[in-house]
C-alpha cells in the first residue's frame, strides 16, 4: 500500500499497535498475508489413550500457538476439532429458554436424547450430510422507532456454529487488534467504553469521529468475506460449512428467501463473521492510517459502532472521507445522518468559549450520552449519561410487562421487577449516572402503583404499605461500577500505551 487506502487490496503491511486499549504491549499485532498451506502437523490431537477431555483442549491450544507464531499460517485442518465433546460444550451454552427455529426444536427436547444426537450430528459433519436449515425471521423494535430484523437459528445450526467458532477464534484471538472489542472472548461492553474514556482523557483528543455503517450486518459482501476467511483458513470443509450459514436464507410466514448479501442477525457464527470483516475492511487499514497521522489518533470499535478521535480537526476530515471511500470499496456505506464529526475533549470547551461558540456536542456510544464536563476544581471530566431514548424504551416495556402480569401475585410481579431493574442497573449505574438511575426507579415504582390499583376498583393499597413493598422488590439506584481509570488501569496492568 502506497498511502492511506489507495489499495483495494484488504492487506496491510503490519507493525506493533499503540492503540488506546490494547493488550501487553509484547503482543505482536502484525497482520497476517496468505501463504502456503499448513499441513496436519501442528493440527494433530494428543494420544488417543489420553481422554477426550484432556484431547480436545491441547490440540486446540496447538492451533492457538502455531496462529500467533505464524499470521500468515493457513490451516487446512480445522474440522476434526469439532468434536462430540466440543458440540456438547456448545449445546450447553446455548440458552435454555431460547425462542426454537423453523423445526420448532427446543433445548429440553433435544437434551432428552443428548448423546445419541450428537453423535448422529457428528456423523452428517464428518460426512458433509450436515444441511443448515433457514432461520426464523422475528423483529424487534429499535430505538429509532423501526423494526430490527433478526434470524432465530434451529438449535442443530447453534450447537455446531457454537463449537465452529470455539475453534476460530484460537486463530482470530492472535490476530484482532487491541481496539476491537465487540462479541470477543473475555471483553465486553465496559472494557470498550473504559477505553475510550481513558484515552479522550489522557491523549490529545479535540475532535470525535462518531461513525455508522449503513445496515451493516444486511449488506456484508460475500465475496470478499469468503476471500477474507480464505487468508487464514484453508480447510475447505469448514469453509463449505460456513457458506451453509450464510446461503440458508430466512423463513418468514411461511415462505423462504435466499439473501444475496449479510449474514444471518442473531446467529451464532454472525458476531464473529462480522469482526473478521471488519479486521479487514476497518481494522487494519486504520491502525496503518493511525501510525501516519501527525496529530495523536485513538480508536474503539465495538462491532460495527465505531469511534475515532483526533488531536487535529483537519486530519478527522481527512479521515472521515477516506474512510467512506474505504468502506465503498467493500460494499459498506457510512450513515450520512448517524456519522457526525464533533469537537469534544479536554480542550473542547475552552476552544469554543474563545471562539464565542457554546458548549461542545455530545456522542452516543454503548448506551451512553458522552458529554465535556469539568469537576468542582474547573478540571475536565467525561461525564457518561444514559441515553434518554433508551431508557424510555426500558421503562415502556416494564410497562408493557406489568400490564401483562397485572394479575399475577405480588412477590411474582416484584421477582420480575428485580431481574429487570436489577439487570438494567447492572449495566448502567457508572459514576455521574446516578440520576437516570433514580429517575428509572421513580418512574418504575409509579407504574408498578397504578398496576397494582387498577386490579380492583376498591384497592386497599396506601402509599405506605405501598412502600414496604418497593423496599422489599425494586433494587435501590446505587453507582455499583468504578471509575473508568480505576478499571482499566488494574486490567491491563500498568502496560497500556494511552500511558
Amino acid at each position: 500500500m502506497n498511502d492511506r487506502g489507495k489499495s483495494d487490496s484488504p492487506i496491510v503491511p503490519g507493525k506493533r499497535s499503540n492503540e488506546a486499549a490494547g493488550p501487553a504491549p509484547d503482543a505482536e499485532e502484525t497482520v497476517e498475508g496468505r501463504g502456503l498451506a499448513k499441513g496436519n502437523s501442528l493440527e494433530q490431537n494428543t494420544s488417543r489413550t489420553q481422554s477426550r477431555t484432556k484431547d480436545v483442549p491441547s490440540a486446540l491450544e496447538r492451533v492457538r500457538e502455531a496462529a500467533k507464531r505464524d499470521k500468515r499460517a493457513r490451516f487446512s485442518a480445522l474440522m476434526h476439532h469439532v468434536t462430540v465433546d466440543r458440540l456438547r460444550g456448545s449445546y450447553l451454552g446455548v440458552k435454555r429458554r431460547a425462542a426454537a427455529g423453523v423445526d420448532g426444536v427446543t433445548w429440553e427436547e433435544y437434551g432428552r436424547d443428548l448423546d445419541g444426537n450428537l453423535e448422529r450430528l457428528h456423523q452428517r459433519l464428518r460426512t458433509g450430510a450436515y444441511r443448515a436449515k433457514p432461520s426464523r425471521r422475528v423483529y424487534i423494535p429499535k430505538a429509532d422507532g423501526r423494526q430490527r430484523p433478526l434470524g432465530i437459528a434451529a438449535l442443530e445450526d447453534k450447537v455446531v456454529q457454537g463449537a465452529v467458532v470455539e475453534v476460530m477464534n484460537a486463530i482470530y484471538e492472535e490476530d484482532f487488534l487491541g481496539f476491537s472489542y465487540g462479541f470477543r472472548p473475555g471483553r465486553n461492553q465496559h472494557q470498550a467504553l473504559d477505553a475510550l474514556a481513558v484515552a479522550i482523557r489522557r491523549k490529545k483528543v479535540s475532535w470525535v469521529l462518531d461513525s455508522d455503517i449503513r445496515s451493516f450486518f444486511d449488506v456484508i459482501d460475500r465475496t470478499w468475506m469468503r476471500r477474507f476467511i480464505e487468508h487464514r483458513i484453508a480447510d475447505r470443509r469448514l469453509q463449505r460449512l460456513i457458506q451453509k450459514w450464510l446461503n440458508a436464507g430466512v423463513m418468514e410466514d411461511g415462505k423462504k428467501t435466499i439473501t444475496e448479501a449479510g449474514t444471518p442477525q442473531g446467529a451464532t457464527v454472525s458476531p464473529l463473521l462480522a469482526n473478521i470483516f471488519l479486521h479487514y475492511v476497518f481494522d487494519l487499514w486504520a491502525n496503518q492510517w493511525r501510525r501516519n497521522a501527525r496529530g495523536e489518533v485513538i480508536i474503539v470499535r465495538y462491532a460495527d459502532d465505531i469511534v475515532v478521535g483526533f488531536q487535529h480537526r483537519w486530519e478527522a476530515e481527512r479521515f472521515r472521507a477516506e474512510l467512506s471511500e474505504r468502506m465503498g470499496r467493500f460494499g459498506l456505506e457510512l450513515h450520512p445522518e448517524k456519522t457526525r464529526l464533533i469537537e469534544f475533549g479536554r480542550f473542547a470547551a475552552d476552544n469554543r468559549r474563545d471562539r464565542g461558540e457554546g458548549k461542545p456536542e455530545t456522542f452516543n456510544f454503548l448506551g451512553f450520552t458522552h458529554i465535556c464536563g469539568k469537576t468542582r476544581n474547573g478540571k475536565f471530566l467525561l461525564i457518561r449519561h444514559t441515553i434518554k431514548k433508551r431508557m424510555r424504551q426500558t421503562l415502556d416495556r416494564i410497562k408493557e410487562g406489568l400490564r401483562r402480569r397485572m394479575h399475577d401475585a405480588v412477590p411474582e410481579q416484584g421477582q420480575w421487577l428485580r431481574a429487570v431493574v436489577g439487570g438494567y442497573f447492572a449495566y448502567h449505574a457508572v459514576p455521574m449516572n446516578i440520576r437516570a438511575l433514580g429517575e428509572l426507579r421513580t418512574a418504575v415504582k409509579r407504574a408498578w402503583l397504578q398496576t397494582l390499583r387498577r386490579r380492583s376498583q376498591k384497592h386497599r393499597l396506601t402509599w405506605r404499605r405501598y412502600s414496604g413493598i418497593v423496599d422489599r422488590w425494586l433494587p435501590r439506584a446505587n453507582i455499583t461500577h468504578p471509575w473508568p481509570e480505576q478499571r482499566f488501569d488494574a486490567r491491563t496492568q500498568g502496560r497500556s500505551p494511552v500511558q
